[in-house]
């Protein structure tokens, strides 16, 4: 048969109570041991009898394994305090968004026309003030950006005035230099078009033609 299950309670009778602890205190003491050898851990044992008396096992200074148990507490205290003051911190920044968001959907409304029966008549003036200074800005913006559109287009208007002058005197230009670029050939065709016409070729040239006088001898006596 095997053995029951204990009941982890109080052993009331006295003997009992001190053979048991002997037992378990050799057998914890040796799991500590094993703890300590198998897995290169360091390991600190304090076990204080209901008498008062100790018994303790350390596979290194045991002070020394104190110190660096309070120290870890004092690193893990700390981590949590600041943990929890940033919790608190950024639950209070999320409440103040929250009634930021609030207060910016009412007024939203409030613009619209909505939910106007929660104001007072002071704020309703307030309201209506703030919606004149809006209408007068957005008047004046309006304006700014009309006017701005009128120069834009009287400036392409002009602009494209000035490209018709310039075609106009390009083409002028180009007829021009055509005309100059006839050749001899050509322009003696001309002058007999112009002569049986009954005009001077020579005027063509800008020549100045002079009258022929009768030729006389002169006798030196």
């Amino acid at each position: 048969m095997g053995r029951g299950k204990i009941e982890i309670k109080r052993i009331e009778n006295t003997t009992n109570r001190q053979v048991t602890f002997c037992k378990r205190r050799n057998g914890l003491l040796k799991k500590a041991y094993e703890l300590s050898v198998l897995c290169d851990a360091e390991v600190s044992l304090i076990v204080f009898s209901s008498r008062g008396r100790l018994y303790e096992y350390s596979n290194n200074n045991i002070r020394s394994t104190i110190e660096r148990y309070k120290k870890a507490c004092s690193d893990h205290s700390s981590a949590s305090t600041t943990t929890e003051i940033n919790a608190q911190y950024y639950q209070q920044e999320s409440a103040k968004l929250r009634q930021q968001i609030q207060m910016l959907q009412n007024s939203n409304r409030h613009l619209m026309g909505d939910a106007l029966s929660t104001l007072t008549v002071k704020e309703l003036k307030q309201l209506e003030n703030r919606l004149e200074r809006g209408l007068t800005r957005i008047r004046s913006k309006k304006h700014e950006m009309l006017l701005a559109e009128i120069e834009y287009f009287q400036k392409r208007i002009e602009l494209e005035n000035e490209n018709l002058c310039l075609r106009t005197k390009i083409t002028d230009v180009e007829r021009i230099q055509q005309v100059n670029m006839v050749s001899g050939p050509e322009l003696n065709v001309i002058q007999a078009l112009a002569s049986r016409n009954f005009f001077n070729p020579n005027m063509l040239d800008g020549g100045t033609v002079y009258p022929q006088t009768d030729k006389k001898i002169l006798h030196l006596g």
